[in-house]
């Protein structure tokens, strides 16, 4: 296989793939790639908790019917997941052809969207390659086929999802995000059942814009609250305003709605990305954790200002800290903290921080870190919690943008 035709069958792929639906990918993938040296391709996406890796076939409503599924936990494509790596399970793998069988993940950027299985005639470093490159088009084209698609909301659920929920997933940004000296990661739980909480962030020119939101309330009416805090947060973010200013247009936009019959906590922050500089502002919401190294930990001081709805009149106040290359922020809502075992004791601020603090040693991705982490605070609570649990955590390289993605 010559690394040229490898390439163009990339190229003809992506042109190809403009006017074709979801489920048209699987079959479009494995003619471009069996021109590339790479047979019996298939493609698997991670449900939304990140508990199971499903084939995509593009047969029945999900576009997975006749597909194979792997637990997270456990196999073989679920360990290429968690390690955001290539493996080769064997020579016989492939079948009576004697092909090695590879799993390599499927990720934009840092944000991992699944698994693809190849088999190949050989092992060289083109081929190993050529797989590197499938995965990375596969994902963008993944990316480009989702928003619009119901079978892929379909194949990435386990369970039924409320109102509230739905809401939720299509205003939150991707999971996770890397560049310009920084890498973002974000999980949200109940997955099925959010109501009130809501992330957000967003890159501007050097500018990383932050916030973790928690709407009063566990019901429908908590998501249209903090999706109507979250708009309000973007309008008048896009309009060039203040962190300051932002937080009370966003009051002033949510007594219009509910008078003050409804409110949200939050912390919005921004990151210069070239200095590390960190702005933020404290709404009435649990205060920004800062972890240096893997020992000094910070919770961070600003003057509280009240919840946002609430009209309680105190001055807002900016706050501002120094990063240093490798710090890590810590913003999150109190579900995480306060979930509680059947001894009714709570998972707490010092679990949790030191959950990360182990987990994200250079062991694990701060995505995987970020996956665990809610996989033990809903086995902490039994697998189901009574408040929404949000965390986003973000890392400054300052200097290392070669180090954003694994």
């Amino acid at each position: 296989m010559a690394e040229e035709d490898a390439a163009f069958s990339l190229v003809r792929l992506m042109q190809d793939s403009h006017t074709v639906t979801l489920e048209e990918l699987p079959r479009l993938i494995a003619e471009h790639a069996a021109a590339a040296g790479l047979y019996d391709t298939a493609v698997f996406v991670v449900d939304i908790r990140e508990t199971v890796l499903r084939q995509l076939t593009g047969q029945g409503l999900d576009a997975g019917a006749g597909g194979q599924e792997f637990s997270i936990q456990g196999s073989l494509p679920g360990q290429v997941y968690q390690r955001v790596t290539l493996f080769a399970e064997s020579d016989k793998a492939g079948g009576a052809t004697g092909r090695r069988r590879w799993w390599v993940a499927v990720t934009d950027g840092v944000e991992r969207l699944g698994a693809l299985r190849a088999d190949t005639d050989a092992d060289t470093e083109p081929l190993r390659q050529a797989l590197r490159d499938l995965a990375s088009m596969i994902a963008l084209l993944l990316l480009s086929k989702r928003s619009f698609s119901d079978s892929y909301a379909r194949l990435v659920r386990t369970e039924p999802m409320n109102v509230a929920a739905e809401m939720q997933w299509n205003l939150t940004p991707p999971p996770a995000f890397a560049g310009h000296e920084a890498t973002v990661g974000a999980v949200m739980e109940p997955a099925y059942r959010v109501g009130g909480d809501a992330f957000d962030y967003a890159v501007a020119d050097s500018m990383l814009h932050l916030g973790v939101f928690d709407a009063m309330g566990h019901d429908t009416t908590a998501g249209i609250t903090a999706n109507v805090a979250v708009a309000a947060c973007r309008n008048a973010r896009r309009q060039g305003a203040s962190l300051a200013k932002t937080s009370r247009q966003m009051e002033n936009i949510l007594i219009e709605q509910f008078g003050t019959s409804r409110y949200v906590t939050g912390i919005l922050a921004d990151l210069d990305m070239d200095t590390g500089r960190l702005t933020w502002v404290n709404r009435g919401h649990h205060l920004p954790i800062l972890l240096r190294g893997n020992r000094r930990t910070t919770e961070l001081a600003c003057p509280p200002a009240g919840p946002m709805g609430a009209d309680l009149g105190l001055p807002v106040t900016e706050a501002t800290e120094q990063l240093e290359p490798g710090d890590r922020l810590l913003l999150y809502t109190d579900g995480v903290v306060e979930a509680r075992d059947a001894q009714g004791r709570e998972f707490g601020r010092d679990r949790f921080i030191d959950f990360i603090l182990r987990h994200h040693s250079g062991e694990h991705t701060l995505h995987e870190t970020l996956r665990r982490l809610m996989a033990a605070v809903l086995d902490h609570h039994d697998g189901k919690l009574d408040d929404d649990a949000t965390v986003l955590l973000t890392e400054w390289r300052g200097g290392h943008q070669q180090e954003l993605t694994p």
